[in-house]
This record gives structure tokens, C-alpha cells and sequence, in this order.
């Protein structure tokens, strides 16, 4: 997975499976597209990212989070809620906007 951490007026935390950087996926009037620019940054493995996410949720950041594997790691870190993942062509896609 790879993660990107932005720092702006408040942190943005961007997590997305590697294999969907550049992809682009539309279902009706939704759509995402992954940008490497944003997405792109540190490879990590699921444990890492878990910890990560857990320590920027102490910051109050904001979460872009694309993918099946990187949805499931914001779930074990408590960072997002079932009931807030939408799927846009069957890829999970969650967003955390404080």
C-alpha cells in the first residue's frame, strides 16, 4: 500500500492500494481517480499503516482512503465506520472530512 501524508491548513492522510495508482474508476455519477500525485508516496505493509493511521487520527487529519486492503487497515485502526465506505466500480473507497 502506499501512503502520503500532505501537510496543509490540517494534515491529509492519503492511503491507496499500489496496484490502483493512476487508475481511474466511474460508476453513474461517481467517480475516482487516483492520482499518483496525491496517492503516491511510502510503500508500507498493513501493520504500519494501521499504526500510522491510529497516530494522524490523534491529529485530527483528514482521510482519502482507495482500496480493498487500505479500507480494511482504516477499518482495524478505527478511523472510518462500515456505514462510510462507498464503492465506486467495486473498489472501496472512504473519505474522513473533520
Amino acid at each position: 500500500m502506499q501512503i502520503k501524508i500532505h501537510k496543509a491548513y490540517r494534515t491529509i492522510v492519503a492511503v491507496s492500494d499500489t496496484g490502483l495508482l493512476g487508475k481511474t474508476f466511474e460508476e453513474g455519477k461517481k467517480s475516482i481517480e487516483i492520482k499518483p500525485g496525491f496517492f503516491q508516496g511510502e510503500e508500507k505493509d498493513k501493520e504500519e499503516i494501521i499504526e500510522i493511521l491510529k497516530d494522524m487520527q490523534k491529529e485530527d487529519a483528514t482521510f482519502n482512503i482507495v482500496g480493498k486492503e487500505s479500507v480494511e487497515c482504516a477499518l482495524k485502526a478505527g478511523v472510518i465506520k462500515k456505514e462510510g465506505i462507498i464503492m465506486i466500480d467495486n473498489v472501496p473507497v472512504a473519505l474522513v472530512l473533520l
